[in-house]
């Protein structure tokens, strides 16, 4: 990866993340932008999230990921300065939730509880 897409890559994964904060409405959960894969000519990004939060709220808040992606990419192409504003697609991991899992799990071993 080339120092430019490193750049693009971290303003993506700024951008993106304080858009979902403050845009997007009728998100449920945490969300949590883990990464995001950009192409090396900058036209398309992988953007690899996480939800915290009941199974309810994962499936919730994906759909109104998947509904809103026009409305991210909008707002991406006014804040960040490329040629051609990279196309979006959102990829659910549950990386989060495994973690928090495991460091649950982890607590209950040291207190004698497993």
């Amino acid at each position: 990866m080339t120092l430019r897409n490193e750049r693009v890559r971290k303003e993506l994964m700024r951008d993106i993340s304080e858009i979902l904060r403050r845009e997007i409405s009728g998100l449920c959960g945490v969300v949590s932008v883990l990464d995001v894969e950009v192409a090396h000519d900058n036209t398309y990004a992988k953007v690899i999230y996480s939800v915290l939060g009941s199974p309810e709220q994962v499936e919730k808040t994906k759909e109104v990921i998947e509904k809103s992606t026009p409305k991210i990419r909008y707002e991406v192409g006014k804040r960040i300065r490329l040629r051609l504003t990279p196309e979006l697609k959102f990829v659910y991991t549950d990386s989060l939730e495994q973690g928090s899992r495991v460091s649950e799990i982890i607590d209950k071993i040291s207190r004698g509880e497993l």
